[in-house]
């Protein structure tokens, strides 16, 4: 279980270990090493996905491990409140951008044509605070759309006993 405080609130996360081996000692990797603290959601679409692990508040992107190969054929939907890794059009190109699914994304799911998002874990307690990053409001910053006006940080992603 891993535990995430923001700015907005806190909520805990159940990981898929034994679904998404490579991408579980991945993310674990980066919550070790604290990676993720003072990082940002930078990409909030109500309704789709909330998206971080990768920028600071000033949209400076960190220096990230190697890409891992997708786990998206585990048989993991990408349903409301499951995390899954980002990753740009090559399939196996995520380093330690994830998301959080508003609505289940059944587009998302790898399908005939479609290599799909590997899901790795879900929200276990905390989706009002989920909500809430969802609520914000959002525009163009340096570039990028649905940028949250106000920063939302992840202040602290730690481990905690199940």
């Amino acid at each position: 279980m891993i535990r995430i405080h923001t700015t907005l609130g806190e909520f805990t996360v159940e990981l898929y270990e034994k679904e998404a081996p490579i991408t579980v000692a991945n993310f674990l990797a980066y919550v070790d090493e604290g990676f993720f603290d003072g990082t940002i959601f930078h990409r909030i679409v109500p309704g789709f996905v909330i998206q971080g692990g990768g920028f600071t508040e000033d949209l400076s992107q960190k220096r990230t491990r190697d890409p891992i190969k997708n786990e998206a054929g585990n048989g993991l939907k990408n349903l409301r409140g499951t995390l899954s890794m980002a990753r740009t059009n090559a399939v196996d190109s995520a380093t330690s951008q994830f998301f959080v699914n508003l609505k289940d994304n059944d587009f998302l799911d790898q399908s005939r044509g479609n290599f799909g998002y590997a899901v790795f874990g879900k929200v276990h307690d905390g989706m009002a605070v989920i909500d809430r990053i969802a609520a914000v409001d959002t525009g163009r910053r340096r570039g990028f759309d649905d940028v949250p006006l106000e920063a939302v940080i992840m202040t602290s992603v730690r481990r905690i006993d199940a």
